[in-house]
Parts: C-alpha cells; structure tokens; sequence
C-alpha cells in the first residue's frame, strides 16, 4: 500500500531523500523497507555489502536475512541518516520460525510536517575498527547540532 503522504525526491542530507507532503503524526506507520530478502553470506559474496563504499541500500533484518532494496526495494531506501531522526525503523517478527517473513517498517518517533525530510538512525555497526578512513567514508551530513560526524555507531 503507497503511502500518499510521502515522496522521494533530491535531498540536501544525501543524494535522494523522501519527505512528508502531509502531516505525518508521532508513532504513524509511515513506509515498510521492502527489498529482496538474501542471506548474509549472500550479501557479503557481492559487492552491494562493501564497507568500502559508504552507500547501501541493505537492512539488516535478523540473524539470518538482510533485506538488500537494490532489488525490488521501495522509496524507503532513500531515508537518509540522521542524529537527530525523526523516524526509527520497527521490527516485525514473523510468528512462525521463518525469519525470511520477518519485516521492517518505518514509524515517525514525533510528528512531522509537510516539507520535512524523514529520517531515522541507520545504526551502522562495524567489527573493524573505526579508523579515521572509515568515519570519512560514512560521514554524517544530516546538519543537527548534535551530528556526531559519523553514521557509525560508538562501539561497546
């Protein structure tokens, strides 16, 4: 089901980015984040996965699946990244023991008005450390005053 109160279109943050056209109300579904559901192992043998790059279009969905919007994905894979979201993506687990079914969707964390670009933390943790190479490669351009510079996750 398209949501009529968004669009897609050129964003200042990054690239292309999607922005509410109607009033979006705090904890409003707003998009599922479809894609062609692939393994991890998958994902890694291509090049769709590269750390290297600083773009992707894969979600991690669980343990087993990343949902990878390069294929068959939706205007969700344009949110861009932000400290300061105003959107975070919500887990669905599939009742069953089949994760493949298990899905994501994007809900407004506050309300949102007409023009406002939509965004949520992307979460990226990486197992490498998190040289000063890696944080320019994923570097954070949402512009909120507490923009921590990077899309990285602080490790634990």
């Amino acid at each position: 089901m398209a949501n009529k109160k968004i669009e897609a279109r050129k964003s200042d943050i990054h690239g292309n980015g999607v922005f509410a056209i109607a009033p979006i109300k705090k904890g409003e579904f707003v998009i599922e984040y479809k894609g062609k559901r692939r393994t991890h192992e998958e994902v890694d043998q291509e090049d769709s996965g590269d750390v290297e790059s600083g773009h992707t279009f894969l979600f991690t969905l669980n343990d087993e699946y990343v949902i990878d919007a390069n294929h068959k994905g939706n205007r969700a894979r344009w949110i861009n990244h932000s400290c300061n979201p105003n959107c975070e993506a919500v887990f669905d687990e599939h009742e069953g023991k089949n994760r493949k079914k298990d899905r994501v969707y994007i809900e407004a964390i506050r309300n949102i008005k007409p023009g406002e670009e939509l965004t949520y933390n992307y979460g990226i943790t990486l197992d490498e450390p998190h040289t000063a190479r890696l944080k320019k490669i994923w570097a954070c351009k949402c512009g909120s005053k507490n923009c921590t510079g990077t899309m990285l996750q602080p490790k634990k």
